[in-house]
């Protein structure tokens, strides 16, 4: 008897179809998985064989070959226990096999026969709707995750048993409903604003066009100083995710297993704060069996580092491809798999090691001490980064101030206005922001006027700015002249632009 039944796999972010592929012949007695598969996909016949015994069905003394096609990919994850279980009593004719055609099956086997949660349910779904399938029988515990697919019919189980009974027909299951539109309205409540914010006008404009433009931004300030409530406040000024984004984003977190059925869908710019002590796969994702880091939890959103200085040069250093692709690229033996990474980067350090330069009656450090502190962060990793500023010491008459900071509401209308400008510039270049500009892009959308041009020339000079300093500073001043409404790069913008570059570095 032969019986194949739809499954899915994970690669990269993405979820691919498996075909699980059941032989039971006469031959020797015997229950063998192929199709390179991981350890965890071998131990899958203990876990199918004990749940059939006791689900009350028991194994032909028959040769049993489970194939999971295709066989140049890979197979991780616990998620092939109940359709391997399946495609055995379909050969063992417990099961119509008709029963079985254009259904998607996912999930794990415990012992006792119960269908436990499996990660990844949500791209493995989405590939399913776009391979034509409309019916997914998957775990109970994942049902709210599955049901944010639209145009797909999701089915809950919770036991081998139900789900044999479901495809007899022997009880009514009803699928899931769609709660997609409900979780998009709901919950885009930030718990940080910049209502919140007193003083640091230099570092609410810097924040303002960092997100106006995704650009990323370096926060130099004494502790005490705002610079982590900064950088939790700018995903509250960011445009709200759109609907292609919320799955997107979601798919990364299903893979990671952190989304849960009080959450089964992202809806705000996510907020990932990296510790100093992470790895570079951490950061940027990989492992014997790769999984997103750091970089692709913040996709679509924001990834700060702080004290940045106590992170490690290699750590530091894997940034890179991310920050200029806005993509992770991990190579293994026979696969590559890619992780988005399309975030916008706040790093946060002190200005010193006791954190209170300037203020010499407090400040404990000397001038090498405080130079070899802050040559930990690398040329190459602040050429990368579009703003530099400044977080001064807030003071009791900030904190006691009578008049209300502007809030993020008010400032996201700014934002999204810019971004509306970019949207309309590049339609059809397959850029977003100001930030993704190439060198081409830049001598296209940001040409100088003959003053513009001269006042550059003469900054760069005066500055001794690298070549790639000088494309991010007419990017920066392209979206303070958005923010604006200005067509053509002002000298004002310019000038703005270098000096959110420079004041702390000079």
């Amino acid at each position: 008897m032969y019986c194949s039944v739809m499954s899915g796999g994970i690669r990269g972010i993405d979820g691919f179809s498996v075909s699980v592929e059941t032989d039971v012949s006469s031959g020797l007695p015997g229950f063998d998985i192929v199709g390179f598969v991981g350890s965890e996909v071998k131990e899958a016949k203990d876990r199918v064989r004990t749940a059939l015994k006791n689900t009350g069905y028991m194994l032909p003394v028959a040769r049993i070959t489970i194939n999971l096609s295709p066989g140049d990919i890979k197979k991780t994850g616990t998620g092939f226990d109940l359709p391997i279980a399946l495609s055995v009593l379909s050969c063992m004719e417990e099961i119509r096999a008709e029963a079985l055609e254009d259904v998607f099956v996912a999930g794990e086997l415990s012992l006792s026969g119960e269908v436990c949660p499996t990660k990844g349910i949500l791209p493995m779904i989405m590939m399913a709707k776009r391979c034509g399938i409309r019916k997914c029988i998957i775990p109970a515990a994942n049902s709210a995750e599955g049901a944010v697919v639209e145009d797909i019919r999701v089915y809950p189980v919770s036991s081998l048993a139900q789900t044999v009974d479901l495809l007899s027909g022997n009880c009514d299951i009803k699928p899931v409903k769609n709660r997609l539109l409900t979780h998009l309205h709901t919950g885009k409540q930030y718990e940080h604003d910049f209502v919140q914010i007193r003083g640091q006008e230099t570092a609410r404009r810097g924040a303002e066009i960092a997100a106006a433009g995704l650009h990323n931004i370096l926060v130099i300030g004494p502790p005490g100083a705002g610079k982590t409530l900064l950088a939790k406040c700018i995903p509250s000024i960011l445009p709200p995710l759109s609907k292609e984004e919320c799955l997107e984003v979601s798919a990364i977190y299903s893979i990671k297993g952190a989304l849960s059925s009080d959450n089964p869908l992202i809806v705000r710019r996510p907020f990932v704060a990296a510790h100093s002590s992470s790895t570079d796969i951490s950061l940027v994702g990989g492992g014997a069996v790769p999984r997103p880091g750091a970089v692709s939890l913040a996709h679509k959103g924001v990834l700060f580092l702080d004290e940045i200085p106590e992170f490690s040069r290699r750590s530091l250093e894997t940034l890179r491809q991310p920050l200029e692709d806005g993509k992770v690229c991990i190579t293994r033996n026979r696969d590559i798999c890619v992780f988005p990474s399309d975030f916008m980067l706040i790093a946060a350090a002190n200005p010193c090691p006791c954190g209170h330069y300037p203020d010499m009656n407090k400040c404990t450090c000397d001038e090498k001490k405080r130079a070899r502190y802050l040559s930990k962060i690398s040329g190459p990793f602040l050429d990368r980064m579009d703003l530099c500023i400044q977080a001064n010491k807030v003071t009791c008459a900030d904190l006691q101030g009578s008049g209300m900071p502007e809030s993020s509401e008010a400032i996201r209308d700014r934002v999204i206005a810019a971004h509306d400008i970019q949207r309309r510039r590049f339609k059809g270049s397959g850029i977003q922001f100001n930030s993704q500009m190439g060198n081409r892009d830049i001598e296209k959308y940001c040409s100088l006027g003959r003053q513009e041009s001269a006042l550059m020339r003469e900054l760069a000079e005066k500055q001794e700015m690298s070549a790639r300093t000088y494309y991010r500073m007419l990017k920066v001043a392209r979206t303070i002249s958005d923010l604006a409404g200005r067509e053509h790069i002002s000298e004002e913008a310019i000038l703005e632009a270098v000096r959110l570059k420079s004041r702390v570095l000079i």
